[in-house]
């Protein structure tokens, strides 16, 4: 944690279960296809990864949790670092919680969603790979989720459904972090 940027301008942190998609949702969001680095190889994120905007806003993709392709030793370092940052960052806003629509909420993501209670970080879940699912599908899992985020207090009652392939429900997200950037400087 010592090692980390400080955290003067606000910051938006992705975090989500291995290969759910978080660097290819940053890349989407900011407009450029190789920013944040993206595999098939779930665990390839391995850092936290910082991306300034403008000095309005910071972006931070996180290592995934769960299953990677990385010894065990390594992942628990991983999500220890995480868990450490979720806690004791002040310029962080908000978390999107990225949750894979074809598999919904998982064991692993119900213990980051109580961590993001305790830690009383403000969080948006974000359903991703939306275009690798049927309608009536994604509107079943869209009312699973959102009927088991009314029983956690920092989370958005409203999940933002994306395709970073695609493109859908990426102007939405866009519009809900821009709310939280720093103002655009005078001059």
């Amino acid at each position: 944690m010592e090692g980390l940027p400080p955290d003067t301008i606000p910051e938006i942190a992705f975090a989500g279960r291995s290969n759910v998609g978080k660097s290819s949702l940053v890349n989407a969001l900011t407009g450029r296809k190789t920013l944040a680095r993206t595999s098939n190889t779930p665990g390839r994120t391995q850092e936290l990864n910082f991306f300034d905007l403008g000095e309005r806003l910071t972006m931070v993709d996180l290592p995934g949790y769960g299953f990677a392709r990385a010894p065990r030793e390594t992942v628990q370092q991983w999500t220890s670092l995480v868990y450490d940052f979720l806690r004791g960052r002040v310029g962080l806003r908000m978390v999107c919680l990225l949750i894979d629509s074809r598999h919904g909420l998982k064991k692993a993501d119900d213990e980051i969603l109580v961590l993001l209670d305790k830690a009383a970080v403000a969080y948006q879940v974000v359903l991703t790979k939306t275009d690798k699912i049927k309608a009536p599908a994604l509107e079943k899992v869209a009312r699973s989720v959102e009927d088991a985020l009314r029983k956690h207090p920092a989370a958005a009652t409203k999940v933002i459904a994306t395709s970073a392939n695609k493109g859908l429900g990426i102007p939405e997200l866009r519009a809900r972090l821009h709310m939280l950037a720093a103002p655009k400087p005078l001059g």
